[in-house]
């Protein structure tokens, strides 16, 4: 956006958007391929197993998983601190709380409903905060698939 654009933009009625800066911010970030999400990938990879990346655990369900072992029926999840409500890191945004807080609170809610269905489906969920550290959650990672595979 031009930057005079920037000074005349307006939200609609409703937008999350509270200024055009916000919005151009939030619709830069990534969905997959975050900097936490490489670094574990990494390692996972360099111990030699192998992994769909953002890929669907079950077919019918609408929701990726940031990595998915199908053979051994393991999903991983790298959740950021803002859009899964960390209890460690989240901070609600100042400007339009009311909408961030019922976004986070139905991210929360799915997660656990995915959760739910992979459980049903004997799948392993493994969950992750962006915060935590890369060599810790492939370990873990690792260590699940192993067992997994027995």
């Amino acid at each position: 956006m031009a930057q005079e654009d920037v000074q005349q933009w307006l939200p609609p009625p409703g937008s999350w958007a509270s200024s055009a800066g916000n919005r151009r911010s939030m619709l830069g970030n990534r969905n997959k391929n975050t900097s936490p999400e490489l670094a574990i990938r990494s390692l996972v990879h360099a111990v030699g197993l192998r992994y769909r990346v953002a890929a669907k655990p079950l077919p019918e369900m609408r929701r990726t998983a940031d990595m998915v072992f199908r053979p051994v029926r393991v999903a991983v999840f790298i959740d950021g601190c803002f859009w899964h409500g960390c209890p460690e890191h989240f901070v609600p945004p100042k400007t339009n709380p009311g909408y961030w807080s019922e976004k986070i609170a139905r991210n929360v809610l799915r997660d656990r409903d995915t959760d739910r269905k992979l459980h049903e489906a004997n799948w392993t969920v493994l969950r992750f905060w962006e915060h935590q550290d890369p060599a810790i959650c492939a370990a873990e990672i690792v260590q699940t698939i192993l067992i997994r595979k027995r």
